[in-house]
């Protein structure tokens, strides 16, 4: 019980909305595209900031959509590829599908980001774009984001990607967070902005998750003290859980300077 009080009273005190985002009226599931422009050897990060600060972030907000994350690798992130990761929340399918049209009607957008699109074919600023669109899971149907987070030079976050054998396997693994992963979570330090089951991506059957810790030293802590929790020691012996992630994407990210997350 005291877990379950933990995770109620964590939904409506954490979501949070910009002067320009128009929140959704009643608590309901999201849909959430996790972009990511991976840079490679002759990535232009510069121009994608430009980009995603100037152009298309201001648009998104024109459109009432937000708040939008932007990050990129942490210096320990063990990962090859080096990305700048985008999170934007949409409040259903709908949307995803007209925000490009609006996009192509929007004159300002098309004029703060010229350079950009009008960047030769053979100087590309990134080596592609990988997205998967997601949908909120039960145990968590809202983006949040903690009060005063962005005054916090020092935040560190941390995006995982659980993928499954097959099906029924990845159900099983959203069963299990919606079983109780998430009040673990809390009680352990460990701070969730979303999480969402893949509906189209590169990998799937597969979840996603978006943490946040107050520091690098934070964030080692609190996986140190999730692995140890006696509720998580119960949860991950469950016999119908075991084996539900068959891969794990693990990148430690720092927020850019313009994110709204």
């Amino acid at each position: 019980m005291r877990y379950l009080a933990l995770l109620f009273a964590f939904v409506p005190v954490m979501v949070v909305c910009s002067s320009q985002v128009a929140c959704a009226a009643e608590p309901g599931p999201q849909i959430y595209e996790v972009r990511s422009y991976l840079l490679g050897e002759k990535g232009d990060a510069t121009a994608i900031d430009s980009y995603l600060r100037d152009a298309l972030i201001p648009a998104l907000d024109r459109q009432g959509i937000g708040p939008i994350g932007v990050f990129e690798n942490a210096n320990n992130d063990e990962n090859n590829s080096k990305r700048i990761v985008v999170v934007i929340p949409y409040t259903d399918a709908n949307q995803v599908v007209s925000v490009g049209s609006a996009l192509l009607s929007d004159s300002q957008y098309a004029a703060d980001a010229k350079l950009y699109l009008d960047r030769e074919p053979s100087n590309p600023p990134y080596d592609r774009i990988n997205s998967e669109l997601l949908s909120a899971m039960d145990c968590m149907p809202l983006l949040a984001v903690p009060g005063g987070t962005l005054d916090n030079a020092d935040r560190v976050y941390e995006l995982r990607l659980y993928e499954s054998p097959n099906e029924r396997m990845g159900n099983l693994k959203v069963d299990m967070f919606n079983s109780g992963e998430v009040p673990i979570f809390l009680d352990s330090g460990i701070q969730p902005i979303f999480i969402g089951q893949c509906v189209v991506g590169p990998q799937t059957p597969s979840l996603t998750y978006l943490t946040l810790y107050p520091s690098e030293d934070a964030r080692l802590k609190a996986w140190d003290t999730f692995r140890s929790h006696p509720d998580w020691k119960v949860l991950s012996k469950v016999a119908k859980y075991r084996g539900t992630v068959s891969h794990i994407d693990k990148f430690i990210l720092v927020p850019k300077a313009y994110s709204q997350l």
